[in-house]
């Protein structure tokens, strides 16, 4: 019987219903590679990565033709799985950057025909209307930063082939000295194979994060509570747990809803009910390790509780943070304060009178609730519809109600800003919850008593003097 070989975890239930309904772009990618001759070949039956930027892969080994003679076969062997490993994992890496290569090429073709009519209306603008001239021109100016963009995906498209022709080459020395064992020095050909499994990982991790560039049409989960409301899972759930907590109202509720599966919340009315302490404020809370964190209601306090032992693990205040109404985003409902979880961990965001009621960003503990390092932007948090954090960066919304769009981003790891514009579908005309979840890569989203799920679409450079 052939031997098999497996390095990737079983799909949680929610990750098996999740992708019925969306694809997340930046999770996993599925390949599958089907031998001529099973008895011959490697079988490889999926290769992804996980939610941390590592490769993952199902190899099914072919039948042993020779027997392990002595320890060094064995460990020309496990080398040589390990480059077969690499080698599914870089093919994964390589339909990717084409394909971003493809859309940087169609850019750039773009640019060119656009920077050559501007080129036409500069030389006759008397004949022109000073109007469209400033807005060919303004166009001009927002691509072209663009530029250096480009050339850097040309460079990792580069990368990626070497990647392979190195892989290949590995793979070929190793199968001949499966048949002729001690031509080549074992330690000289392991180092190459870790020196190559190395890079291939850092490249991975790379493609983790990126910037938001697009959101797709909402996918509705289900239809209950009042209209304003927060439903979130939690991204640091032990394996094979899959539960839904569900709040409904902003203020005046202790009350929270836990659901086993995503199943079970969209076709059941199956929960278990946990009475918090006190009431929450607005709908920023969030579960994290197995803990809801949340605005206690009418204060600046923040409050870890353990669903688990329904105790308080640690209170703490958020220092000048205005509360009660003070600074809420545009739909109000109490949402002074709003808490969030990226790949980065735990975030708040709100509005102090220091920084004349315009959005902080802080970075929290998710132990002590101790504010690691914050940022003050200059976006005023009332006229913010609603806010997330994707890697780092946080992203804004121009309002909650009709069209709506992701118009302002803050980089935290740059403290610097940009006014972009990424529409979205505001399915339902009133949203009063939008939160990341870095595992399932999507937002969670309460639209006047709708709970919806959005894919997100991240864009990435990888440079290779990052490797």
């Amino acid at each position: 019987m052939p031997g098999t070989w497996i390095c990737v975890r079983e799909m949680q239930p929610t990750s098996k219903l999740l992708s019925l309904f969306f694809l997340l772009l930046m999770g996993t990618e599925l390949t599958q590679v089907l031998p001529t001759n099973p008895e011959e070949s490697w079988q490889v039956y999926s290769s992804a990565q996980d939610s941390e930027g590592r490769c993952i892969c199902t190899v099914v080994a072919p039948q042993q033709t020779m027997c392990s003679r002595d320890a060094r076969t064995k460990q020309l062997r496990q080398l040589l799985e390990k480059v077969q490993n690499m080698s599914q994992s870089i093919e994964v890496l390589d339909r990717r950057t084409q394909r971003d290569l493809q859309y940087v090429e169609k850019m750039e073709n773009q640019m060119k025909g656009l920077e050559s009519k501007f080129k036409q209306v500069e030389e006759s603008h008397k004949q022109h209307l000073a109007r469209q001239f400033k807005a060919i021109k303004a166009k001009m100016e927002e691509l072209r930063p663009l530029i250096p963009v480009l050339e850097e995906y040309k460079a990792d498209a580069k990368l990626v082939l070497q990647f392979k022709e190195e892989v290949q080459n590995l793979t070929s020395v190793l199968n001949e000295l499966q048949e002729e064992i001690g031509a080549y020095d074992y330690e000289e050909l392991q180092n190459r194979v870790s020196n190559l499994e190395e890079r291939l990982r850092a490249c991975m991790q790379k493609l983790a994060c990126g910037k938001l560039t697009g959101i797709s049409d909402p996918v509705t989960i289900k239809t209950s509570g009042s209209r304003f409301g927060s439903w979130m899972t939690d991204p640091l759930a032990p394996e094979g747990e899959n539960k839904v907590w569900y709040m409904d109202s902003y203020h005046n509720n202790r009350f929270v809803r836990e659901y086993k599966s995503m199943s079970d919340f969209m076709n059941t009315d199956n929960f278990t009910s946990h009475r918090l302490p006190h009431p929450w404020s607005g709908t920023g809370q969030v579960v994290y390790n197995g803990s809801i964190y949340f605005n206690k209601y009418q204060s600046h306090i923040i409050i870890r509780f353990d669903l688990k032992t329904e105790t308080i693990l640690k209170t703490r205040s958020l220092d000048y943070a205005g509360y009660n109404n003070m600074y809420h985003y545009a739909w109000g409902g109490h949402s002074d304060i709003d808490l969030m979880v990226d790949e980065n961990g735990l975030w708040a965001v709100y509005a102090t009178n220091q920084n004349a009621g315009n959005i902080v960003i802080s970075k929290l503990d998710p132990n002590t609730l101790q504010s690691l390092q914050t940022w003050n932007t200059s976006y005023p948090k009332r006229s913010a519809g609603e806010a997330f954090i994707i890697c780092g960066t946080l992203y804004v919304t121009n309002g909650y109600s009709g069209g709506t769009k992701v118009h302002y981003a803050y980089q935290t790891n740059a403290s610097t800003y940009e006014y972009i514009d990424i529409p979205f579908q505001n399915k339902y005309s009133h949203i009063s919850m939008l939160d990341y979840n870095p595992k399932d890569r999507a937002l969670y989203a309460w639209n006047n008593g709708h709970q919806i799920l959005y894919n997100v679409t991240l864009f990435h450079v990888i440079r290779s003097d990052e490797l």
